[in-house]
């Protein structure tokens, strides 16, 4: 069997995550191949740094890779996703699946189709914390897990307006897209990934479309308001079928405290865990010796979820089998329900999805 570090990787798209994709992958000793990325100075900076080919045609980075990571804006998803499936290659998709839902289905339709397989981006899973809460409900300390409280608020967090990030054409949405989507994986992951029946959701533009926009930091440059066309929060309501629910918060900028919270409740125990910080309390109650509350503080190694993700990848990729986690009809789910979210904030009403 190859080696997980023997297989070759390229990088589609080279700004921002991809970077730093590429920053983890020569940190593991993995055999990055290349890049590609249409903008030359992109290009330019990728080869200077990692000392690799960076290349402006996908097609001749593909002849070199045996996997690919594609961290392209959200609305070029897709073409760089069903090439590189198309061309056999296996598949690290950054969140979201796309900019849309019919994006989303069109990529999930490629992946079923293809020798590869298609991994998608939700690094969060693989927090060592959240891998302890998985491993306390998979033997059953937690009871039946009934409901989830999923925030990932930033009191100031805009992107810089005028960037791809605040584009409805080009991301699909705000901050729900690009935040909430982590927010909704894990909430539906620490649930088994149910089936989602119904939706009821409100987004709001209340603080990136305003000149007088407060903030005391910005990633990347202001356009100002012009340069911001998409939501900058959103809550949502999400029912399964059976039965368990998720209660969601997702903001760019809000007028109170952030907060990254997560909260599992189940019939025999429950977590907080604080996607942030990494802090990880498990409840639990008991009547042995008397009625009794217990919150255990649980300290784990501080791991690093991205280069866990990209061993998940590589390993994969290098067994030839797919893997079970982070799965593209897991993907496709969260999309749906995204979509579900803006569709019953554009209504004014729950949308149904079975």
């Amino acid at each position: 069997m190859t080696h997980p570090n023997d297989v070759a990787v390229g990088i589609v798209g080279l700004g921002g995550i991809g970077s730093h994709h590429a920053t983890k992958l020569a940190e593991r000793g993995a055999t990055l191949v290349g890049g590609m990325d249409v903008d030359a100075d992109a290009r330019g900076r990728f080869h200077e740094e990692f000392g690799v080919p960076a290349y402006e045609d996908e097609a001749a980075l593909y002849d070199a890779c045996d996997a690919v990571l594609v961290t392209t804006p959200n609305r070029f998803h897709e073409e760089y996703a069903t090439s590189a499936l198309e061309a056999g290659l296996d598949v690290l998709l950054e969140k979201p699946l796309a900019h849309t839902l019919e994006s989303a289905e069109r990529i999930a339709e490629a992946a079923r189709a293809a020798e590869g397989f298609c991994m998608v981006g939700f690094n969060n899973r693989f927090a060592e914390p959240v891998q302890v809460v998985k491993h306390y409900q998979d033997e059953g300390r937690f009871g039946e897990t009934t409901h989830v409280e999923a925030n990932y608020v930033r009191r100031r967090g805009v992107p810089g307006r005028g960037s791809w990030f605040t584009s409805a054409d080009v991301a699909g949405g705000g901050a729900l897209i690009d935040i909430g989507v982590h927010a909704i994986d894990l909430a539906l992951y620490f649930l088994d990934h149910p089936e989602v029946v119904e939706v009821s959701g409100k987004t709001r533009s209340e603080f990136g479309g305003r000149d007088d926009y407060a903030y005391v930091h910005m990633w990347g440059d202001d356009a100002g308001p012009e340069g911001f066309d998409v939501d900058d929060s959103a809550s949502a309501f999400i029912r399964a079928e059976d039965g368990s629910t998720v209660s969601l918060e997702a903001a760019w900028a809000t007028n109170r405290p952030e907060t990254d919270e997560f909260v599992v409740r189940g019939t025999e125990a429950g977590a907080t865990f604080d996607r942030g910080s990494g802090d990880l309390t498990v409840h639990e109650s008991g009547v042995g010796g008397g009625h009794h509350l217990t919150d255990a503080t649980v300290e784990t190694r501080e791991g690093d979820a991205h280069a866990a993700e990209q061993e998940t990848f590589l390993e994969a990729a290098a067994a030839g089998e797919a893997p079970g986690i982070n799965t593209v009809e897991e993907g496709l789910r969260v999309q749906r329900v995204i979509d579900a979210i803006y569709r019953s904030s554009e209504i004014g009403a729950a949308v149904r999805l079975d």
